[in-house]
């Protein structure tokens, strides 16, 4: 029995190994996609953005709302091209802290209310990206192989 689960483990992790490349694309393209869609909406529909924006007394919301909105589109759009990927996630996180603070806090009762926001689960794949990476299927990791000598790479240097 033991030698059985032991065969399984192998298998577990030597198909693991395999498809490292997937959690980071799935959540770029995931989380790239829903900005690219909400900074388009608020960017076509900047007088609702900006009324809503005051209505949570954000100061200067007739700046905020256009920033946002194009803030959201073009890191979106980064995202999921794996462009800059680190670059892209930390004003999108900056947006869901914000959203967070203006929006939701009035209505949370506790911490754990927070857990099951979106926005807050944007905020955890948005660091999880600026931290690791846009992963090996990215324009970011195209860019350090064609950019890096290949005895300069490794793993703690790497861009992607």
């Amino acid at each position: 029995m033991i030698d059985r689960l032991r065969s399984i483990h192998g298998w577990v992790i030597a198909i693991s190994r395999r498809i490292t490349w997937l959690p980071p694309l799935a959540a770029r393209v995931t989380v790239g996609a829903v900005f690219v869609s909400t900074g388009w909406g608020k960017l076509h529909n900047l007088d609702r953005v900006i009324e809503f924006f005051q209505s949570l007394g954000i100061p200067a919301a007739e700046y905020q709302a256009p920033f946002v909105a194009a803030t959201e589109f073009s890191c979106g759009l980064l995202l999921v091209a794996g462009l800059a990927t680190r670059c892209a996630a930390v004003p999108l996180a900056v947006t869901m802290l914000v959203a967070i603070r203006t929006a939701l806090w009035p209505e949370l009762e506790g911490v754990i209310d927070l857990f099951g926001k979106e926005e807050f689960l944007f905020l955890v794949l948005l660091g999880w990206l600026a931290v690791a990476g846009a992963g090996a299927v990215s324009l970011d990791a195209i860019a350090a192989r064609l950019l890096l000598a290949p005895d300069v790479r490794s793993d703690a240097m790497s861009p992607y």
